[in-house]
């Protein structure tokens, strides 16, 4: 079970759940994407409609509805998403007087990782540090942090490492930083280069070879309810994600340290 996390927005956050979530699917392997933004990007990626997203992770989260009611298929085949519906845009406030606010996403996907039914997880988490991306944080196995490669990107990063310092602490022993994926790279632009080398620099082995490039294909594959494997398959934006599903699975097949 992976988060894919950053308290910054616009760094190709939901962009990487929806396409390394479809890119693990098409290697043949069974993966759920929980849409956990309110902004529901993911759930609009993936081609479910606004109307069509009830119950969905509001409903898990608050009500407490079974979480296997809630999982939607979708167009691509072996990858499965619990949608975003509109009432989760509140649900930071209404999780403040619940009981055990911080566990309630744990204890409702406890029925799914029991049963092995999906061999990846895969979280995506609103761009900020509340109470829904702690939920994802504590249940999860690991965090997977998308960097954007501008200014300022690693000072985000470095408040989003000591939070996951403190839930490990605090809240969730298990969890790790999986990794810290380059998003919107862009080899013309010599600031690219730069935060990929302070990056690789401070963080070593954590920062994935595969980079995602900027590219138009990428970001017009949304509006078509389309991950970008599915829009355009030979864009260099999609054969990124290839490539980061294959680092990925190399990276869990490989023997702890």
């Amino acid at each position: 079970m992976i988060a894919i996390a950053n308290q910054k927005g616009g760094v190709g956050k939901t962009t990487t759940a929806i396409n390394l979530a479809t890119a693990l699917a098409a290697d043949a392997h069974d993966v759920l994407l929980i849409d956990l933004d309110p902004q529901g990007n993911a759930s609009t990626g993936l081609g479910i409609a606004p109307h069509d997203r009830a119950p969905g992770t509001y409903a898990v989260l608050i009500a407490g509805d079974d979480i296997a009611a809630t999982v939607r298929a979708t167009e691509v085949p072996r990858l499965a998403i619990i949608p975003a519906e509109a009432g989760l845009a509140g649900a930071e406030i209404e999780l403040v007087d619940l009981t055990d606010r911080e566990f309630r996403l744990r204890a409702a996907l406890a029925a799914i990782r029991g049963t092995d039914r999906y061999r990846f997880i895969l979280i995506d988490c609103p761009p900020s540090l509340g109470l829904l991306t702690l939920n994802a944080l504590v249940c999860a196995d690991s965090v997977l942090v998308p960097l954007q490669c501008e200014f300022f990107a690693l000072e985000g990063l470095s408040q989003l490492t000591r939070t996951i310092d403190l839930v490990r602490a605090r809240l969730n022993p298990a969890l790790r930083l999986h990794g810290i994926v380059l998003t919107m790279f862009d080899r013309r632009n010599n600031l690219s280069d730069q935060v990929a080398a302070d990056a690789r620099g401070f963080f070593g082995a954590q920062v994935y070879e595969t980079v995602i490039p900027r590219n138009i294909r990428i970001s017009e594959a949304p509006s078509y309810g389309k991950p970008v494997l599915l829009y355009d398959f030979r864009s260099p934006g999609a054969q990124a994600y290839v490539r980061l599903a294959g680092e990925l699975l190399r990276r869990e097949a490989a023997p702890a340290a």
